[in-house]
């Protein structure tokens, strides 16, 4: 199993060179304001700020087990006053949900899971060979607009919003509805296979971002995984 990981992270890196290629193209190398919605264990944020000139950054991250993790992982850019860290869920509604947290953390979702699913089977049959864990545990977590987080810290011009929230993404987005014309970039992955249930499809994120004037820049499949990255720009803000 910890052969089968390590090689999904070796695809991965190289997915994530990509990712950064193309948001290097459109934001350059200085970077003013990060969300980071999904943050998990401060992956992300970690790589971007060794690549990139970050002045002030924002992550998210529901699971209270992982944000200690991320708080850990991240400490340093918290020292430095860049990084700012909230265990909060981000979606139109505040509110308090159930997050269902997944043997692997990364996969965890508001959204329940499809356990019919052929994809399912087959993850987690790698995942719990044993069939001695629980799969998933729910957990208690707070959801707050992104809109209001925006206004309480008074931010008004934001370089990339990042969002990684396993089927959540929609939601996440109509909770910035109104801030979409301040944001430059959104970087966001989106799944295909029915293993999360939800109830939207690509083409509604599609749609809603083309009707605030953004265009879709970029795309690219994970590897061994029926997921896309997709980083989508601002008309009105980037001339490309």
């Amino acid at each position: 199993m910890s052969f089968i990981i390590k090689l999904i992270n070796v695809f991965d890196l190289y997915t994530e060179r990509k990712i950064f290629l193309k948001l290097n193209e459109l934001l350059g190398k200085n970077i003013k304001q990060v969300i980071d919605v999904g943050a998990h264990k401060g992956e992300f944020i970690l790589r971007l700020s060794k690549l990139f000139n970050i002045r002030n950054a924002l992550s998210f991250e529901p699971n209270p087990k992982v944000f200690n993790i991320l708080n850990n992982n991240t400490s340093d850019l918290q020292k430095k006053k860049i990084l700012k860290t909230l265990n909060l869920g981000i979606g139109e509604d505040n509110k308090t949900e159930i997050l269902n947290v997944n043997i692997e953390s990364s996969s965890s979702s508001i959204n329940k899971l499809n356990k019919e699913s052929n994809y399912f089977i087959r993850k987690y049959r790698v995942l719990n060979f044993f069939k001695n864990k629980n799969i998933t545990k729910p957990v208690q977590i707070r959801i707050t607009k992104l809109s209001d987080i925006l206004k309480k810290y008074q931010l008004k011009e934001i370089d990339l919003l990042k969002i990684d929230t396993e089927g959540y993404e929609l939601s996440v987005l109509k909770s910035v509805i109104n801030n979409l014309k301040d944001i430059k970039v959104i970087y966001f992955e989106h799944h295909f296979d029915d293993m999360i249930i939800k109830k939207y499809k690509l083409g509604d994120i599609h749609s809603l971002l083309i009707e605030n004037d953004f265009k879709k820049y970029f795309k690219i499949k994970m590897s061994f995984r029926k997921s896309f990255e997709y980083i989508y720009y601002n008309k009105s803000l980037l001339k490309n």
